[in-house]
């Protein structure tokens, strides 16, 4: 018997019915159950929600997600590959969004270790994480968050040359590097494989975000390589979220099947004036 059998008959007759007010009704596994299966197969969290989405239900852990996505639209999420590139100031926020969002699969890349200036607006810095790889801290984030999210996390620094290989097979690329410079060999890269990227940067109180679709211009096409201005202005914790906000609701949208409102545009905001504007690029 296959293990998806398995847990099909585990599952039978356990899930609950949840009535909307828009008088949709959906299937929930709950949490419990998950976990009872889990532990009694010694299956990993991933293997029985996929499980459960196959069933046609959601699991209870999105049930506050379904009056904004559809059960259709939590299931794509689930099933989707994101490829994000970063865990810093961005990528640490970024990272635990789409992991309490669902998203199910996750490659992540950052070859970084924490020191005490990450402190101030890092995710997944802390003072016991100091010194310590950002990918590490990463695979904990997750696996204490939403174990039922499958992370390949990568602990090593990425050259322009090995962006390509890297996000093959993703649905999506999330740009959270730092600073300009490989920016561009990273959209270049998503264009080449046909797929699309959302990438978002901070300087100060300032920050862009914007999704780029393979043959799109991005922000980065228009300054250049040059690291100067973030480490100017520095990285205060209000833009960070702003950007991640604005970056991960694009990300979740196209992923889930939705229009995303940032196609050939970037939002340009700036928190210090309270200045949000958004341009065609």
């Amino acid at each position: 018997m296959s293990i998806d059998v398995k847990v099909k008959e585990l599952l039978a007759g356990r899930f609950i019915e949840k009535k909307f007010d828009s008088g949709i009704k959906v299937l929930i596994a709950p949490y419990a159950l998950i976990r009872e299966i889990s532990e009694k197969l010694g299956l990993d969290l991933n293997c029985v929600e996929r499980c459960v989405f196959m069933a046609g239900a959601i699991p209870e852990r999105y049930v506050r997600n379904l009056s904004t996505f559809s059960a259709d639209e939590q299931r794509r999420l689930f099933f989707s590959k994101v490829a994000l590139v970063g865990l810093g100031g961005l990528g640490g926020h970024l990272l635990e969004s789409l992991v309490r969002a669902g998203v199910g699969n996750i490659l992540a890349c950052d070859g970084d270790n924490f020191e005490p200036s990450n402190l101030n607006r890092q995710r997944l810095a802390a003072e016991n994480t100091l010194d310590s790889k950002k990918s590490e801290a990463a695979f904990e984030m997750v696996r204490v968050v939403n174990a039922a999210v499958f992370l390949d996390v990568r602990s090593n620094f990425m050259k322009a040359d090995d962006f390509e290989s890297f996000i093959a097979g993703a649905d999506l690329v999330a740009d959270c590097l730092g600073g300009l410079e490989f920016r561009e060999p990273l959209k270049k890269a998503a264009a080449n494989q046909g797929i699309p990227m959302v990438t978002a940067s901070v300087a100060g109180w300032a920050g862009i975000v914007s999704t780029v679709y393979p043959g799109d211009a991005s922000p980065a096409d228009f300054f250049g390589s040059d690291n100067g201005l973030e480490e100017e202005l520095g990285t205060p914790i209000p833009a960070i979220v702003t950007a991640v906000g604005i970056q991960s609701s694009e990300i979740l949208k196209i992923l889930s099947g939705k229009e995303p409102a940032l196609s050939g545009k970037a939002m340009m905001f700036d928190l210090n004036k309270m200045y949000f504007d958004t341009v065609v690029i």
